[in-house]
């Protein structure tokens, strides 16, 4: 209440374009970072601890006061509906939102894509080259003129970006645009354009009209007048729902990033780190210290250790039994299929394809994308995944929102999914049934290509819908 977010929230219920306009101005004017070349460490880290400290208690009353409106129409949507819709039929009035900033940044890669293509030196490097020899040559500025010119309009925009991008550690796509690079490529490689990204929006919000129109006939009287304003508030606000991370990045962790940098190639210099990503090792304190002086080599080496041991894990448990044994793995059982949270409906066949980290990684047109978990940078990805299984997530997290963005059906939540299927294997997803049926057996290297995959959409029995905010 103290940080102003049911106000806000209230403002952006009222008037949904204007006040999402004027609160974005808002952060960007806060957020606004203006440094001299000449800026000392000292004064860098200063400037990096008023970011956090005072950018972040503003900005996150009025990031979920936007989202927060969304969420609490659909739950009212669901209520309303209570005993008259299916989950996956509710789930379908999310599709093709306009402002997700995630779709639109697909929509826009697409575009560069559709301008490259046309263009013989640009496309025969994309197919001839690998992203790191792409990239490199972005750098040097001698890619062929038209895919040199729109990446880079390109990354003016989006390049703030990256995989796993909360950790201002990683480095951003305008640092390193290989996976971009990459995804160009196989975008390339789609030979339907009924699969493109504007096509599947387009689709998605055809579709979701259609079931508003629907939905509406299935109520009377009052009823029926409320449920059409409530659709029509969840139809203008859902598309904010992944808006805050968006600005989150842009405007706190990537800044944050830049302001670090030259301070940590300044402590390489003076020979208090031997790299200049170490300074992301650092505690704030312990960066002062290094800029004043002290040794933090030995510091870092031991934390790099730490870390590059606890990446190693392929997952972590999220329940315990209280002998140690794993809740969600003991669940498993390959002979009647994996089961997890039902996440965008629609049951495909097809050939999984198990990607741990989306860098440099192909994925052939309706193959399966068994993931550990995704974030943005996954997002070119499902532009050609025939559906989505993932160990980790639920209604809301990222690879579910875009799932259903895309009609791509999705199981999320699939404890040891990466462990039980392999590549290769033949598998069915029932996005409605929150369901994996495995082939056991087949090798990966008898695996046949799936050129189509089979599609049914809303083909499982559905629960009777509840009002859960985790259900946008």
């Amino acid at each position: 209440m103290r940080a102003g977010v049911p106000r806000s929230a209230l403002r952006v219920l009222r008037s949904p374009e204007a006040t999402r306009a004027r609160y974005v101005r808002e952060i960007e004017e806060f957020a606004c970072i203006d440094l001299p070349e000449d800026t000392t460490s000292e004064q860098r880290l200063d400037a990096f601890e008023r970011l956090i400290l005072t950018v972040t208690p503003r900005m996150f009353p009025r990031m979920i006061g936007t989202i927060m409106p969304a969420m609490l129409s659909f739950a009212l949507a669901v209520r309303l509906l209570r005993g008259k819709a299916r989950m996956d039929e509710l789930q379908t009035i999310t599709r093709g939102a306009a402002h997700n900033p995630t779709t639109e940044m697909d929509l826009a890669l697409w575009t560069l894509c559709t301008d490259v293509r046309d263009d013989a030196d640009s496309r025969e490097a994309l197919i001839g080259r690998t992203p790191a020899e792409l990239a490199a040559a972005y750098r040097r500025g001698t890619l062929a003129p038209r895919l040199q010119s729109g990446l880079k309009s390109f990354l003016a925009r989006y390049g703030f970006r990256s995989i796993g991008e909360i950790d201002i550690g990683v480095e951003r796509w305008s640092e390193n645009p290989e996976h971009i690079l990459g995804a160009l490529a196989n975008y390339l490689r789609l030979g339907d354009d009924a699969l493109a990204p504007d096509a599947q929006f387009a689709k998605g919000q055809r579709e979701a009209e259609a079931m508003i129109a629907s939905l509406l006939t299935r109520v009377h009287g009052p009823r029926r007048a409320i449920l059409r304003v409530v659709l029509g508030r969840v139809r203008a606000l859902i598309g904010d729902r992944e808006a805050p991370k968006f600005h989150i990045i842009r405007l706190l962790a990537t800044p944050s990033r830049e302001l670090l940098k030259p301070v940590g190639r300044d402590l390489v210099a003076r020979g208090r780190l031997s790299d200049e990503d170490d300074i992301f090792f650092l505690t704030l304190p312990e960066a002062r210290r290094g800029a004043g002086g002290e040794d933090m080599r030995e510091l870092v080496a031991a934390r790099r250790a730490a870390y590059d041991r606890e990446h190693a894990r392929r997952r972590i448990p999220r329940l315990l039994l209280s002998d140690g044994t794993d809740a969600e793995a003991a669940l498993v059982s390959v002979g009647e299929g994996l089961r997890g949270s039902p996440a965008s409906p629609g049951v495909v066949s097809g050939t999984a394809r198990v990607i741990r980290s989306p860098a440099g990684a192909r994925l052939e047109p309706g193959e399966i994308l068994v993931a550990p978990s995704t974030d943005p940078g996954w997002t070119p990805l499902f532009l050609t995944a025939g559906a989505l299984v993932m160990e980790m997530g639920g209604m809301m997290s990222h690879g579910a929102v875009v799932a259903r963005e895309y009609g791509i059906p999705a199981v999320v939540g699939v404890a040891g999914a990466t462990e039980q299927i392999t590549t290769g294997q033949r598998v069915t997803v029932d996005g409605s049934a929150g369901t994996v049926v495995l082939e056991v057996g087949q090798k990966e290297e008898e695996a046949q290509p799936v050129l189509a995959p089979t599609t049914k959409l809303g083909a499982s029995p559905q629960p009777e819908p509840r009002a859960s905010l985790a259900d946008v």
